[in-house]
């Protein structure tokens, strides 16, 4: 091969309008790359500014197509410009989502980890704020969801629905 090593890092990447990194390869639904012109999963827009209660929607509207992937993107989303109060909570759903992609493309030990580091940043967050419910997330919920799938992940160490496990975000019975 010709090219240099510089060559790889900056004139055969892909780059948005603005001039930064972006791959372009289409995704799965899972956010895995897929080869350049074969069909995928259309991505989330980033930097979208959301209401909180829309943000929990959407988020939703993923999680249960089997979105994990997307759900993260629109939690960071309302993480990157949301009130610093809020950060570590939209960061803790965000973690959980991505937990819930590994979990689901079969990668137990990070998904677990996720999981579980999720559920650990969503209840600290609720201690510390006095809000448990916060635009209608039952972080108590959330958070026993996220360490049930950990153990579930875990024990069976394979791949899980990602839709069939989907949380139920603003409490209610989650699938799985």
């Amino acid at each position: 091969m010709s090219s240099t090593s510089d060559d790889a890092t900056t004139q055969g990447r892909d780059r948005d309008a603005e001039g930064r990194a972006r791959n372009a390869r289409p995704r799965d639904g899972l956010g895995r790359p897929l080869p350049y012109g074969a069909p995928g999963v259309e991505r989330q827009p980033e930097g979208v500014v959301r209401k909180p209660e829309e943000t929990v929607a959407e988020a939703q509207a993923l999680l249960d197509a089997g979105k994990p992937f997307h759900a993260h993107e629109v939690f960071e989303d309302a993480w990157k410009s949301g009130p610093d109060e809020e950060r570590a909570l939209w960061r803790g759903l965000a973690q959980l989502a991505v937990g819930l992609t590994h979990s689901a493309r079969g990668n137990v030990r990070g998904g677990a980890r996720l999981l579980r580091r999720g559920a650990d940043a969503v209840e600290e967050w609720a201690a510390r704020s006095g809000r448990g419910r916060p635009y209608g997330v039952d972080l108590v919920a959330v958070g026993a969801w996220a360490r049930e799938l950990a153990d579930v992940v875990e024990w069976e160490r394979a791949a899980v629905d990602a839709g069939a496990w989907a949380p139920r975000l603003r409490g209610g019975t989650s699938p799985g």
